[in-house]
């Protein structure tokens, strides 16, 4: 489901910080087993297998990592402390063009910790947090907390995927530029600010032009499968062990098309639909997003005085869609001195939404601006979903995720689809709707033209492959992940649904998520398709 560079989308990555508990479990057998009792077979760290048949030279297949101490996340990279004695980043060199092999060569940064025992090491376990855009090497550490019963017997390794971060980063835009363009609306009212828009769109290709033209062509997710098993083939691992969230299920789904003989044990959490268009993917994406603001607006409801929206969830919605209206006019006021607009203020709603314990920062955000007209808590939260930190430098995620969008898919809208699609998106979401019609603009014009009109998925001969949805997710709504099991193949997809809220399942804090996956990642044990876990 490739999104456009001003989407709610950009901000995939934060799925795996929720951290929800619940506590009612159903439908999760008692000992994770598939329905006959058997564990799937063993991935090894022995010596790699036979090559993949990309013709890579030896100089590539053959390389030693230097690991070393990590540095601090740069600012393409996004914030982040200096990770801990525990992690080693290293330097991955991998074609810049996989149909010239032996000619120039890219960077890619990567970072792991080693498997920490107990139990016998089963070899690396490969993340990718989503986007696409979202730095792996300043992500993993952040999260590790998470995944510390699977470092027992892997290696937890991530990595900026091409075009992201220090793996030659997209850039288009200096900080100043890119909070110039803030002020362009993203929902244009008029001919004048269609007009404005579309100006301000060819001003950021020619930045990505002029910053990373030679890159453009090469950073699509074929390639970044492709990168995986080299990744893999130096780690030396005889298969892919893979977690892939969000963007991350789509690499994953990728991959094991490309390499199913090479698929060791993959989950792919929050699910991206393989089969979806991005114009189907973004009134997909409406729908979740107002799907879960209802529930927001519900369980604020309940309580009393203290919702902002009031205790009906319904003109809760028409209050917050006055708001948006408000600041379509007359952006407020924040203590930086920046203004809190209307597409501001949408990103930071649509970021509380990945994330239940989130909702908490989501009232005080609407308290603020609706009854204070004060706009700080909802820009701070907007600012988390760009890649902006407290000094004003941006990530380059937005770049990114222009960039392998755009390489990926064929697409390409004019304002005419768009107008015409706006009734449509509307009323699928009063608050989202428009915005994500208009993002659909955003490889209109792209200097590189797309490779595919949706992504191939099939990997018949691949090894299970565990695909959680989770019934409440905003960014990927529930139903992609039944699309992705029947995409991958008979055999292939084993579905395992939460019945929750927040992007992404495994670390929702439930009971029964994290023992399924954990009996299937550490000791093979492979659920029945169609399990459940409320």
């Amino acid at each position: 489901m490739p999104s456009s560079t001003r989407t709610i989308r950009t901000r995939a990555l934060v799925s795996v910080t929720a951290m929800v508990t619940l506590i009612t479990v159903a439908g999760c057998n008692d000992d994770g087993e598939n329905e006959q009792g058997k564990a799937s077979s063993e991935p090894t760290a022995s010596a790699p297998a036979a090559p993949s048949g990309s013709g890579l030279p030896t100089s590539l297949t053959g390389q030693k990592l230097d690991w070393s101490s990590c540095s601090a996340p740069t600012a393409i990279q996004g914030t982040g402390e200096k990770p801990g004695s525990q992690w080693e980043c290293a330097t991955l060199k991998a074609p810049l063009d996989y149909s010239k092999p032996k000619g120039e060569t890219i960077d890619l940064a990567m970072i792991r910790a080693k498997a920490d025992g107990p139990g016998k090491r089963i070899g690396s376990l490969i993340f990718n947090f989503g986007g696409p855009g979202g730095s792996g090497v300043s992500s993993l550490p952040g999260f590790a907390d998470a995944y510390d019963t699977l470092r027992s017997r892997y290696d937890l390794v991530s990595f900026d995927p091409r075009g992201v971060g220090e793996s030659a980063g997209v850039t288009c835009q200096s900080d100043k530029e890119i909070d110039a363009s803030d002020s362009i609306d993203g929902t244009p009212d008029d001919d004048a600010e269609v007009k404005a828009a579309m100006a301000d769109a060819r001003e950021f290709i020619k930045g990505c032009e002029k910053r990373s033209g030679k890159v453009l062509a090469h950073v699509d997710t074929v390639s970044a499968a492709r990168d995986m098993d080299l990744m893999r083939e130096v780690l030396g691992d005889d298969k892919l062990s893979y977690f892939g969230i969000s963007y991350g299920t789509e690499l994953g789904g990728v991959y094991a098309h490309l390499y199913p003989k090479n698929v060791g044990r993959a989950v792919l959490d929050a699910v991206v639909d393989p089969t979806e268009d991005p114009e189907r993917g973004s009134y997909g994406q409406a729908k979740g997003f107002q799907l879960a603001l209802d529930n927001y607006l519900k369980d604020c409801a309940k309580k009393g005085s203290a919702c902002p929206t009031g205790d009906d969830p319904a003109a809760g919605t028409d209050r917050i869609v006055a708001l948006l209206k408000k600041l379509d006019k007359k952006p407020l006021s924040t203590e930086s001195g920046r203004k809190l607009t209307q597409d501001a203020a949408l990103g930071g709603i649509a970021a509380a939404l990945y994330d239940k314990e989130s909702w908490k920062y989501l009232t005080l955000g609407l308290q603020e601006a609706m009854q204070l007209e004060e706009g700080n808590m909802l820009l701070a939260m907007a600012d988390s979903m760009s890649g902006r930190d407290e000094d004003g430098h941006y990530s380059n995620i937005n770049a990114a995720n222009a960039a392998i969008n755009c390489v990926d898919g064929r697409q390409r809208y004019t304002v005419a689809d768009v107008k015409a699609q706006l009734p449509r998106f509307r009323k699928a979401s009063p608050v989202f709707g428009e915005y994500l019609a208009w993002g659909m603009l955003g490889c209109t014009g792209w200097p590189v033209d797309g490779t595919t009109d949706t992504p191939d998925v099939s990997a018949e001969g691949s090894a299970p492959i565990l695909v959680v949805g989770n019934t409440g997710d905003p960014a990927t709504p529930y139903e992609g992940a039944r699309k992705m099991v029947q995409e991958l193949g008979k055999g292939v997809g084993v579905e395992v649904t939460y019945k929750g809220q927040g992007h992404g399942a495994y670390n929702s804090g439930n009971a029964c998520m994290t023992k399924a996956v954990n009996a299937y990642l550490l000791d093979g044990k492979v659920p029945a398709s169609g399990t459940t876990c409320e």
